[in-house]
Order: structure tokens, then sequence, then C-alpha cells
């Protein structure tokens, strides 16, 4: 056997760095949750958005002996885009600074995205990831399960802790995307005068709808157990209830990031109730859903990336999939409606306006 070439000797060495870095990813997910928790962006944005190495040591409370260990996760972080640094020129220590990321981790914001950091990267969340491999070969239902004994839902019924953290967690996102709607589609609400926001959690998306429409009738619909915990407001109503069983009559249904936990068969269960809720098509009848469309962001690798992300995430925790057009077109035929139209542009999710 002969020894071998340089190129093929070049060739395994990078793979060897691939398979490393592919291991190791994990580390900039863990990192960025540590920040959270040590509530980094929150010391740099009371600072003005830039603190130096030992006043962010000094206002976390990190002893003298880990200071240069702070500075080693920020040197992650700031290689991972979630903060930038410079160089004091008298004393040579680093100051941080806010990044869009980071900003966006500020706990005081409506919009922060700290809840959804902290749910996916939560303990019980993770766990069930070790038994992906293991899921494969047996029948339980989802890795979930599997790691759990109980579906995550029937779970987050049982757990206030959990059941906060998700609610928490989805509302995170729902003020940015919902600005999105009614700023950039305002027609998509034209002639409407009512909508139920189906699985709406807290009411984040409903609320904003109905303050920027406010001759909409808004109607949040979730799990008793989720309702029973949304702030009181006289903006919106809070209906509890089973999606699958009966949803509350409106012009339109909208359901964001709702279809993604549920398979094809329970997605067309829960299409044909929201068919039923709504008038025919000539009096405006629509379901709006928010969700994603698998390769919608062709040539954008890190927006694809996400999707599939998150397409393994709803085959970790539930039954449910991300879909290509093609699918959520079959699933829409299934459940009885006779056309869509796709608008893409809400980050990666999709607007899929679904006609009866």
């Amino acid at each position: 056997m002969g020894f071998p070439t340089a190129d093929k000797i070049e060739e395994e060495t990078q793979a060897q760095h691939l398979v490393w870095n592919h291991t190791l990813q994990y580390i900039n997910s863990m990192t960025l949750k540590s920040a959270v928790e040590l509530g980094i962006p929150d010391v740099l944005h009371r600072n003005g958005g830039r603190v130096s190495l030992s006043n962010l040591a000094a206002e976390l409370s990190v002893p003298p002996n880990k200071t240069d260990c702070l500075h080693r996760l920020m040197r992650v972080l700031i290689h991972a885009g979630c903060f930038t640094s410079e160089t004091n020129t008298d004393d040579k220590e680093p100051s941080y600074l806010l990044t869009p990321l980071s900003r966006l981790l500020v706990t005081d914001k409506v919009t922060g995205g700290s809840p959804f950091v902290r749910l996916q990267l939560d303990r019980e969340i993770l766990s069930a990831w070790q038994s992906l491999g293991a899921w494969f070969q047996g029948d339980e239902r989802t890795p979930f399960s599997k790691a759990h004994g109980k579906e995550i839902f029937e779970i987050m019924g049982q757990s206030e802790s959990l059941n906060d953290l998700f609610n928490a967690g989805m509302a995170s996102d729902s003020s940015i995307v919902s600005k999105s709607l009614v700023e950039k589609h305002r027609d998509a609400f034209v002639g409407l005068k009512s909508i139920v926001d189906l699985g709406g959690g807290t009411g984040g998306l409903g609320l904003t709808v109905a303050e920027a429409f406010p001759w909409i009738k808004v109607t949040v619909f979730d799990l008793p157990h989720v309702v029973a915990t949304a702030p009181k407001n006289t903006v919106v109503d809070f209906k509890g209830g089973n999606m699958f069983e009966h949803i509350p009559p409106s012009d339109a249904i909208v359901l964001k990031l709702i279809c993604h936990d549920w398979n094809d068969k329970e997605c067309v269960k829960i299409l044909k109730q929201c068919k039923k809720a709504i008038p025919p098509v000539e009096e405006g009848g629509k379901v709006m859903i928010l969700d994603i469309v698998v390769n919608s962001k062709t040539g954008d690798h890190k927006a694809t990336e996400t999707q599939l992300f998150f397409d393994m995430l709803m085959m970790v925790n539930s039954t449910g999939k991300e879909r290509e057009e093609h699918e959520w077109e079959k699933i829409f035929l299934e459940a009885g409606f006779t056309g869509y139209k796709a608008t893409h542009g809400f980050g990666v999710l999709s607007l899929i306006e679904v006609y009866p």
C-alpha cells in the first residue's frame, strides 16, 4: 500500500476539520444561551451599546480569575456575529458592542428573541435530540416522546413552567412577523370584518392586527390551558377549545406557525375545520397561513439552512414538518380548497392565502 498523495492528505485534513466543525456547532448555541442567561445584551444596552471587558465583568459579578474566560466567551460570540469588539488604544482592553442580532436579545424589547433562545435550548427540549438516532429504529411517534414518555403538548398541559416557556418563546417572534404582515400586506385584510388567530397563544399577532385594523373583530383561539395564562385586554377576545373539533366562525382564519406542528393527515383535519368556519370565497372567506415554504429563499444558504433546521425541530418535537410549495398545495386540495396565493418576504416565513 503506497503512501497517500499530498492532495489526498489535504483532502482528508479538510474533511477532518469539517467533522470537527459540524460536531462542535452546538457551542455556538450554548454560548448564545449563556449570554442570554447572564444578561450580556442587557448590560451593553444599559451602557449605550458599548462596554469594556472589565466593566462587563464587574456588572456580571464575574470573579477576577474568570475575566479571561469571559473574554474567551465573547470571542466566540463575536466570531458568530452576536457582538462586535474594538480595542481601546490606551490600555489595549477590548470593548464590546451590540449587533442587530444581540439587540434583538435585549430582554426589555417587545420583539426580544431571548425567550426563543431559552425555549429551544432548555434542558428538557434538548434531551429529545439524544433519542433521535434510536427513534429511527423504534415505533414511538416522536423522539420527544421516546425521551420523555409523553408528547410535548401533553407535557406542556401538565407543566406550568414549560407551558410558560413555550408561550413566551412563541410570542417573542410574533411582534416582528405581525408588524411586517400589517405594514407590508395591508391588502390581505381588505374587506375582512372578523378573524380568528388560531393557536394564537398569548395573542401577540392578534393584538397587532386588532390595533392596525380596529374595525376587525379579532378572536384568539387556543387550548384552554394556554388561554388561561393569556394577558387580559379589551382589544381581542380569547376562547379556549380544540381546533380539531371546532373553530369559531369568522371571515378569515390566521395560522402562524401552526401547520408545521402537525403531519399532513392532521393538517388536513385542521384545514377542513377552518373551511367550515369561513364564508365562501365570493364573500371574502380565506385562510391566511404564516409558515415556512422550504426553498422559498433560493440562493440564500443561511435562510434555507434555518428552514431545514426548523424541519428537524418539528420531526424531533412533534409529528409535524416544513413543506415545499407542492406539499402545501397537496394538503390544500385534500382539505377541499380551490386555490392559494403564496407571498414570500417574512424572513424565512411566507404568507399563503388559501381560498375555499
